[in-house]
């Protein structure tokens, strides 16, 4: 079973830090990842840049259309407006079903700001201590998890987070 991740950095870009290491830890088989997506928002700018990294041949790949609809949700229909906003309801609905709830837009959305950077990360396969132990000293945040409460709470003991 895979699990769907969203995770928050301090920086613009401890995101694509953080995918480099999966990368690295996924050649070293500790960790599979199906697809990911990282938002980098320099201080500077209206709007985050998005960049997906997808592989259509992988299992599990969410694709483009995922991630577009997703961040487009997140970050770009509360500025153009109730018309729009509107339609986005019912895609939204679909969304809500596989655990993309509204809760989850907007604490991501409340949190991804100038200045910082989010990996939504789609993994399976993972050997938990050995991943959490290469990002021990990272300034990474969850924000999200589809995981049960058991592996959540786990999960952010591993990376020295409280409940």
């Amino acid at each position: 079973m895979a699990t769907l991740t969203a995770w928050k950095f301090s920086s613009p870009y401890g995101a694509d830090d953080a995918l480099a290491t999966l990368e690295k830890l996924q050649g070293e088989a500790l960790i599979q990842v199906q697809d990911a997506a990282v938002v980098s928002w320099e201080p500077d700018r209206s709007k985050p840049k998005t960049r997906e990294m997808h592989s259509m041949k992988k299992a599990g790949a969410l694709g483009g259309g995922f991630w577009g609809l997703l961040f487009g949700l997140i970050f770009f229909v509360p500025i153009l407006g109730l018309a729009i906003g509107a339609a986005a309801g019912a895609l939204f609905g679909s969304l809500s079903d596989v655990g993309i709830s509204d809760a989850f837009i907007d604490s991501v959305r409340k949190k991804v700001t100038p200045g910082t950077s989010a990996l939504f990360l789609l993994s399976s396969d993972a050997v938990t201590d050995r991943v959490a132990a290469e990002f021990k000293d990272s300034d990474a945040e969850l924000i999200s998890t589809n995981l049960s409460a058991d592996q959540e709470s786990k999960l952010r003991a591993a990376f020295g987070q409280e409940d």
